[in-house]
């Protein structure tokens, strides 16, 4: 009762300063929603690439392109109203939707959204790869990405790819379009406003940044001339609680709309509960184990087969994540061009011994998995250590926050990291360039793949990825990424193991918040309550 007490104190506070007595409700022009936030580094477009910091992002900035949620394969206009394509496939003219304004009150021209993309080049930072898959560097990027008036975009790739590739890439975070007068007022040292930027924003989407506290709390005010019409909810307010006792409490006392993150077994037991709804919104997220090549153990090919038996799929997917997941042990998500479902993975100790053996480690080995200290991967990865351990593997954890294991493990500090991916962009070589390919594994690499994180040097399989990016047949493009995923479950370091179902609860009197099929298409802007 103290921390509820507490918590709706932080809230009364924040929604209406001054007021003293308690609320029985939150009121109607705000969203309040419990989730796991710790996992934002930080807030510039051309830097997040954590799911609370992309979903942020999706309410806050437009983007170039658009695609429908309910059908991925119908591309839409967001900043860019219409584009057309050179006969070579090399060459996208975009017209820039006119009368949109940033939060500032500032236009956005095609000279925005051209900075915006050079920007994301020149900062380098982890999300860069996305575009600079196109050929994209420091040194050319103005040239092939330029405004040649106030509402047209040109930008030039360096070859032919499949005909949608680069209009999904500008569906993602990168092709968000950030006010280039007010960031570049506000540049350090050459930074393009990196570093101010961080902690605040320049969007011109239906929200603004109001402030942010890490950990804490992110809060967003409505953009009034946002050009869909301004939003029903005058704020939001997305407030981190890591206890899910504590979301479910507020949740039934009144005090949240939203619950984000409850266990399978807190939402069985609110099932039919009055003044609640249950929604189920499958996703295309991947929770998978990362192996690091560096690791001597693990670069062994027999180990990492040897690893993948010793997980309980269905026994973790049956109890800890009931409800919450499928077991998938591919890299493509089920509804993506090209995926498979083989599954031919099981726990199975003898025969991981008899593989452990052969690797000349019959008796075992020690190693270390880095693991977000939230429910439910905290007791995923309980379990799985205990799965090893039946193989005489001593399996040390080390839980940490989501930025904290996020940073080492993307500095390539890792032995094992447990985590979740979820797709950029709805195209196959989203995941296949993070888990199937790695073009320089050099640690000081321009392009930096889930496989360059764990230091696979995969030649062939990089090859075959970029060949199946260029096939401009559907057919044939899925047939190769068949193959690349079969190569990959026989021998990759990742131990694919769920595709994520989103499960959230919500008061029965708010209607319209937009979950989609990744964490970049969660959208407050139609949200209402009664």
């Amino acid at each position: 009762m103290v921390k509820r007490f507490l918590a709706l104190a932080v809230v009364v506070a924040l929604l209406a300063p001054g007021i003293g007595q308690a609320l029985a409700a939150t009121p109607r022009d705000v969203l309040v929603m419990a989730k796991r936030i710790d996992d934002i580094i930080t807030l510039d477009p051309a830097e997040i690439f954590e799911f609370s910091g992309a979903e942020y992002a999706a309410n806050v900035y437009d983007r170039l392109i658009t695609y429908d949620l309910r059908d991925v394969s119908r591309l839409e206009g967001g900043v860019a109203e219409s584009w057309t394509v050179s006969e070579d496939g090399r060459t996208f003219t975009f017209t820039i939707r006119r009368g949109m304004t940033f939060h500032s009150g500032n236009p956005v021209t095609a000279d925005d959204a051209a900075w915006s993309l050079q920007r994301v080049i020149r900062l380098n930072k982890s999300p860069a790869f996305i575009l600079a898959q196109f050929g994209f560097t420091p040194e050319n990027v103005a040239e092939r990405i330029r405004a040649t008036d106030a509402y047209t975009l040109v930008v030039e790739t360096e070859e032919a790819y499949a005909p949608t590739f680069l209009l999904y890439c500008l569906s993602a975070g990168v092709g968000s379009v950030v006010d280039r007068r007010l960031v570049e007022a506000q540049e350090r040292d050459g930074d393009m406003g990196h570093g101010w930027l961080r902690t605040h924003s320049a969007g011109s989407g239906p929200f603004k940044l109001s402030f942010w506290r890490p950990s804490e709390i992110l809060s967003l005010e409505r953009h009034d001339a946002y050009w869909r019409g301004a939003p029903a909810m005058r704020r939001v307010l997305i407030r981190h609680i890591a206890e899910l006792a504590t979301q479910r409490l507020l949740l039934e006392g009144g005090d949240i709309d939203i619950a984000r993150n409850l266990s399978p077994d807190q939402i069985a037991s609110l099932e039919g509960r009055a003044g609640l709804r249950i929604r189920r919104v499958p996703k295309v997220d991947i929770y998978y184990l990362a192996l690091n090549q560096k690791n001597p153990e693990l670069s062994r090919p027999e180990v990492r087969r040897a690893l993948k038996y010793l997980v309980d799929y269905q026994g973790i997917r049956d109890t800890i994540l009931r409800g919450k997941v499928v077991v998938r042990q591919s890299f493509l998500p089920t509804g993506f061009l090209g995926a498979i479902e083989d599954r031919p993975y099981g726990l199975d100790v003898a025969y991981a011994r008899e593989l452990l053996a052969e690797a000349g480690l019959a008796d075992g080995f020690a190693v270390t998995m880095d693991t977000p200290n939230t429910s439910p991967i905290l007791e995923v990865a309980q379990v799985i250590q205990a799965t090893f351990a039946k193989a005489g593997i001593a399996l040390e954890l080390i839980p940490g926050s989501g930025k904290q294991t996020l940073t080492k493990y993307r500095a390539r500090n890792h032995d094992i990291y447990i985590g979740r991916w979820g797709a950029d962009y709805p195209d196959p070589h989203a995941n296949a360039a993070a888990f199937a390919s790695n073009p320089d594994n050099a640690d000081d690499a321009r392009i930096k793949s889930l496989a360059w994180r764990n230091s696979w040097e995969i030649p062939e399989l990089t090859a075959m990825t970029q060949a199946a990016v260029r096939e401009r047949d559907d057919a044939r493009r899925a047939g190769l990424y068949q193959a690349i995923q079969r190569l990959h479950l026989a021998d990759s370091p990742f131990v694919i193991m769920f595709q994520d179902i989103e499960l959230v609860v919500e008061r029965t009197n708010v209607h319209g918040l937009v979950l989609g099929p990744n964490f970049e298409t969660n959208f407050y802007r139609t949200v209402t309550k009664d």
